[in-house]
């Protein structure tokens, strides 16, 4: 009687300790449904139908250890659910701060700053990017890399490193990039101090960004958000400079502001432009955008009307863009 008594104190024992380590694996995603018409000289032409849908499903997971850490990941499943867009790791370790590795898009550091100006639904030069000639921003660079976060005296802090951040294939199943040439390695530091007494928001950093010809882009940013009841208002400054003293074409500086209107609790509406400024270019690239977004329940209706000139800082190049979307979560 004493020994299995025993035994299944051990077994009870067991189990209690295996349970530490479970975790949960859990699925989440949403559909979306679109309608977009495209203006301009650089509007893809000819296309089949102004209609498109995309669905996202992702994986998450998480597990507590022993010393009260907490293990997560987030899995992006892509097209068919064979392999992932993205994939997270994250420690979260409390106090300590919150230690996480993405393998394609992350936004530690100061690639969290690239715009955090109050929109209804995007950010205002979304969608405009054309196949020939894209949108121009002075913005650190996001990808794959290492972030960490924490609090300080009230800030919140970012940093951000990646050995590569051009690197953004086959790492999701144990493999190393071989599809980009190795480039200098990448650092940022972002700070960001909420003042909610007043409605104020700032926040700021800088960064360091390899090339691949063995110099490094030099960024910082500088910006502010101001709330005053259902109204946001906010303005910031993003630089990049070459430290290649050659070049006369890859510095550039970025200015963005908008205003936000809450409604409702349903609906919202804003105004943003985002311009750019490159460096031996006479011609600044300039966009505005219009913009609604209504929610209830699951469903949300997004409205935007943007249109950018100068496109990439080149005379003459000019794209606009309407979009209806719909989105449904589940």
């Amino acid at each position: 009687m004493n020994i299995k008594k025993v035994g299944l104190t051990a077994l009870a024992a067991s189990l209690v300790a295996t349970s530490a380590y479970a975790g949960e694996l859990s699925l989440s995603g949403g559909a979306k449904l679109s309608y977009t018409t495209n203006g301009g000289n650089q509007a893809t032409a000819n296309v089949s139908s102004n209609f498109a849908m995309d669905q996202e499903i992702t994986a998450t997971g998480s597990a507590e250890l022993d010393n009260g850490f907490t293990v997560s990941i987030a899995h992006a499943l892509a097209t068919g659910g064979s392999s992932s867009d993205s994939s997270t790791l994250t420690l979260n370790m409390g106090d300590l701060g919150t230690l996480t590795y993405d393998d394609t898009d992350g936004h530690g550091g100061l690639a969290g700053l690239e715009n955090k100006m109050p929109t209804a639904y995007a950010v205002a030069d979304d969608g405009l990017d054309t196949t020939a000639i894209p949108v121009v921003m002075a913005k650190m660079a996001s990808g794959q890399g290492f972030g960490y976060s924490t609090s300080v005296a009230g800030a919140s802090v970012s940093i951000g490193w990646s050995d590569g951040l051009g690197a953004i294939t086959n790492r999701t199943d144990g493999n190393q990039d071989t599809t980009v040439a190795s480039t200098n390695s990448s650092s940022s530091i972002a700070v960001s101090y909420d003042l909610p007494d007043i409605g104020l928001l700032v926040f700021g950093g800088v960064g360091s960004e390899g090339q691949a010809d063995g110099k490094e882009l030099d960024h910082s940013t500088m910006g502010a958000v101001y709330a005053l009841g259902p109204v946001k208002i906010g303005y910031q400054v993003n630089d990049e400079d070459d430290t290649d003293s050659t070049s006369t074409t890859t510095d550039l500086e970025t200015e963005i502001y908008s205003i936000a209107f809450m409604v409702n609790d349903n609906l919202s509406i804003s105004y943003g432009e985002h311009n750019s400024d490159e460096a031996g270019s006479t011609v600044d690239q300039e966009i505005e955008s219009i913009q609604a977004s209504y929610s209830m329940g699951g469903m949300t209706l997004n409205i935007k009307d943007s249109e950018v000139t100068g496109l990439s800082n080149v005379a003459n190049q000019t794209h606009n863009t309407t979009e209806i979307l719909l989105t449904f979560a589940f």
